[in-house]
């Protein structure tokens, strides 16, 4: 740890507040944040680009410009090491002559693990890794997650009662939740490349899943409907986003579904399936391949039960409002546990208060 350990970590929450800006907006590459600075002075900042270039520290360094020479450097994420659409990252670091280097958590990327940090040290830069390495990891858990496990970084998102439901009988929903939780859903839906639900949800609430907040963009809107349920005319696909939409149905169902909803707007995906429902973990490996890197699945009940039980939710976040419905639609369908102790558990357990609501966190254990 450096003499002064406390200004490395105000700069590199500087420099994760700049990466935390741009969240959602830079597939395939990771949101990093950069800050030169010299003598307690920022002599420039950076963030990754939209699109994910230019980066962070080509951002930064171009803003110091000659002061550069002799500064410190704070990344969020290890500087690249190799050549791809911009020249390394590393390298740049090191003609601009910058004395010391501090690293939030290393790059699991094959191509940069380690690598880029090795050029700084050969090139006699002083380099100091790991600093708020849990906040830097857990910022860019949907890259890493793509890069590690070959799929994004999913969260089941949930607003129930106290007792459990997601719905009255009749299927009215609106709104169980509060204001504020339904804005940070908001702010989620601007993080995620993907927003998932299923055909219960088209059909009884009609969403147009778009990101409705100042200076948001919408993800593309994924719906999961093995029997062709939804209506063609659903706001989720005819609604005006520039965002795309995405049915995806059996290979029984592909060419009656590419037929019935297939458009320049919405692509229709062939899935396979397991005991009738939708192979989610094949779906998830084929967003992995086009470079996405988060998607939140929001219902309704029969899709959080068939993700769960597919082990493919990394994060259940379950917005629980102070309301009791007795009859009502379940959270979660489709799991049968005859045991409690064979029942999905969460671990890592946190929970806040948000508006009149309590939002519950946990990572589900077994997946």
């Amino acid at each position: 740890m450096s003499p002064d350990a406390e200004t490395d970590r105000r700069f590199m929450r500087e420099a994760l507040e700049l990466a935390r800006s741009m969240l959602g907006l830079t597939s395939p590459n990771p949101a990093v944040g950069c800050v030169i600075v010299r003598a307690g002075r920022v002599l420039g900042r950076g963030a990754t680009a939209a699109g994910g270039r230019p980066h962070a520290e080509v951002l930064a360094l171009a803003q110091a410009g000659a002061k550069a020479r002799g500064a410190t450097a704070y990344v969020s994420f290890e500087p690249c090491a190799h050549f791809g659409q911009t020249p390394p990252c590393a390298r740049a670091l090191v003609e601009a002559g910058v004395r010391r280097v501090v690293v939030g958590c290393v790059d699991p990327f094959p191509k940069v693990r380690g690598r880029g940090i090795a050029i700084l040290k050969k090139a006699g830069i002083d380099v100091e890794s790991g600093v708020l390495e849990e906040e830097c990891r857990a910022l860019n858990e949907g890259f890493i997650t793509r890069v590690t496990k070959g799929r994004p970084f999913t969260t089941l998102k949930l607003a129930a009662t106290l007792d459990g439901r997601i719905a009255a009988v009749g299927g009215d929903s609106r709104w169980i939740s509060s204001e504020p939780s339904r804005e940070l859903v908001h702010r989620w839906r601007r993080e995620a490349d993907a927003v998932m639900v299923g055909a219960g949800t088209v059909l009884a609430d009609n969403p147009r899943l778009t990101c409705r907040i100042e200076g948001g963009r919408d993800p593309v809107r994924v719906v999961v409907d093995a029997q062709l349920r939804s209506p063609a005319d659903a706001k989720v696909f005819t609604g005006r986003s520039r965002a795309p939409a995405i049915l995806i149905t059996g290979q029984r169902n592909f060419e009656r579904a590419r037929r019935r909803y297939g458009s320049e707007r919405v692509e229709v995906l062939a899935a396979g399936t397991r005991s009738g429902e939708i192979d989610l973990a094949g779906v998830m490996k084929e967003f992995g391949r086009r470079g996405w890197s988060k998607v939140l699945i929001e219902g309704g009940a029969h899709l959080a039960g068939t993700a769960l039980g597919q082990r493919v939710v990394d994060r259940v976040a379950i917005f629980v409002a102070p309301r009791i419905l007795g009859c009502g639609l379940p959270a979660v369908e489709g799991l049968d546990f005859e045991q409690v102790n064979r029942s999905i558990r969460l671990a890592d357990l946190k929970a806040q208060p948000v508006g009149d609501d309590w939002l519950l966190e946990g990572r589900p254990l077994g997946g």
